[in-house]
């Protein structure tokens, strides 16, 4: 593919070698890590091209293979639409048609870093780093180490690969949004190997780095539209096109004994402890994601955008941020106020089609981090209390909307979380807000047990499922804001 020389476009990179695996080659992926990768080499040439490797997707493979894996970034800036070249890829593989190669690439000695971005569902890791055996690719790759369909075993495969050849290991690097991603990471990713093989386990326990990292970028789903701007701003068709905002951010703690791209220089930033950020980031961003997306949905605001032209709901938002702030630690350097009034310019960014439905996905997965977690801090602060309780109380009524009058197996399609399954039995045919909380909140290993056990809690969110199912969005909002 070529692109028109023009100041938005980027540029191929010189050749060099692939010193980077990265499993999860989706959208975010291509608008975040490859970029800073791409542009790391730009100002310091290095053999730290990115082999890309897709767990479940052969199309995307597909696409950035028949196209030399370069591809479109389109940024959605508030005057139009820019176009960039990434090169940052030297090919992608498809593990689902055959992992062997996967395996190969990561017991290649030039190999030595492996990032990820596969969602938090496809972890199969508990919040106590322990493995969960019910987790269909967990379960599958104990039995099969050899020929392993999931990342945990995808990744203590390569290592086994390295530590039988005598070779260092690559360092491990989370790019999801899970709390303390590396250390999470890290536990599952040695209880898996110590059920193979103990001296296994011993081997990474003592020799592998997993650092974390915090990433922010947002990245909605592509579309016709994107596809569109694509062609029109370089000239040719990309199928591999993604859109994105303008803005993006990489913290990331600085242990790489094996090196690493000058991502520094591309304007990440190393740090020795990422937590802070991450939790601010997890709370004001995130949280308010998740509340955007299900009293969205519920207000009938199919993208971020629309609800946020809203003044009542972007005056929402903007409470809840300071709620969030309330819950976190002074961080140096940061203030909380500026960065949730650049959150919500962010959100309101009229050329950013990011849907509610999209963010709303894997509910169970995200809550616990994203509402519960801060929640828990505020129980003896009840006025700061409220948008935590309508974040949760508008995604009850989000499950309880969708699986309305459809059988057990349409229901649990259509709530897209993996504990789909769970909801539909745990719901039944309750219809009042005290016995879907009731039910809900007691689903098992999910909400913290001091805040299930909270009166507090539980009357703050049946007040407001209670104002959602009867009167809708908009009432509860304006209840909401009420002084």
């Amino acid at each position: 593919m070529t692109y028109p020389d023009t100041p938005d476009t980027g540029s191929d990179l010189p050749m060099a070698g692939a010193g980077i695996v990265h499993i999860g080659i989706g959208a975010f992926h291509r608008a975040h890590q490859a970029v800073y990768t791409h542009d790391a080499m730009a100002a310091e040439a290095g053999d730290w091209h990115i082999i890309g490797v897709s767990l479940r997707s052969t199309e995307i493979v597909d696409a950035l293979n028949a196209q030399g894996c370069g591809f479109s970034v389109i940024e959605r800036h508030p005057d139009g639409p820019k176009a960039r070249k990434i090169t940052s890829m030297t090919h992608a593989v498809a593990a689902a048609r055959d992992v062997a190669p996967v395996i190969a690439a990561l017991a290649d000695p030039a190999i030595r870093i492996v990032t990820i971005t596969v969602t938090e569902k496809a972890y199969g890791i508990d919040r106590s780093g322990k493995v969960q055996h019910d987790h269909a690719a967990i379960k599958h790759d104990l039995e099969n180490i050899d020929a392993p369909s999931g990342l945990v075993g995808i990744l203590v495969a390569g290592l086994k690969r390295r530590k039988d050849a005598g070779l260092r290991p690559f360092t491990i690097v989370s790019c999801d949004n899970l709390p303390a991603n590396g250390h999470l990471l890290r536990a599952g990713v040695i209880d898996f190997a110590q059920q193979i093989d103990p001296g296994l386990g011993q081997w990474i326990a003592e020799h592998v780095s997993f650092p974390s990292t915090m990433v922010d970028r947002i990245t909605p789903a592509a579309t016709a539209q994107t596809f569109a701007d694509a062609k029109r701003l370089t000239g040719h068709d990309d199928p591999a096109a993604i859109e994105t905002e303008p803005f993006s951010q990489w913290v990331i703690e600085d242990g790489f004994p094996d090196g690493r791209p000058a991502w520094d220089k591309a304007g990440a930033i190393l740090v020795k402890d990422v937590e802070p950020y991450e939790l601010m980031k997890l709370r004001m961003l995130n949280g308010s994601h998740s509340l955007i997306a299900y009293v969205g949905q519920l207000g009938g605001y199919r993208y971020v955008r629309d609800a946020m032209a809203n003044d009542m709901f972007a005056k929402l938002v903007a409470r809840h941020m300071e709620n969030a702030a309330a819950s976190m630690t002074p961080l140096p350097g940061i203030d909380f106020a500026d960065y949730g009034a650049e959150l919500v310019a962010r959100f309101r960014n009229p050329e950013i089609a990011h849907e509610t439905r999209q963010i709303a996905m894997d509910g169970t997965e995200k809550l616990p981090q994203r509402i519960f977690a801060p929640a828990l801090q505020m129980l003896n602060a009840p006025e700061q209390l409220g948008t935590f309780a309508l974040c949760f109380a508008a995604w009850l009524a989000v499950m309880r909307t969708r699986i309305n009058g459809a059988d057990s197996s349409e229901a649990a399609q259509t709530l897209n979380d993996p504990r789909a399954e769970d909801i539909v039995a745990a719901l039944g045919d309750n219809q009042e807000a005290a016995a879907i909380y009731d039910r809900l909140a007691h689903l098992q290993d999910w909400m913290p047990e001091g805040l299930k056990e909270s009166a507090v809690w539980r009357e703050a969110v049946i007040a407001r499922l209670s104002l959602l199912l009867l009167d809708g969005a908009d009432h509860a909002i304006a209840q909401e804001l009420a002084p």
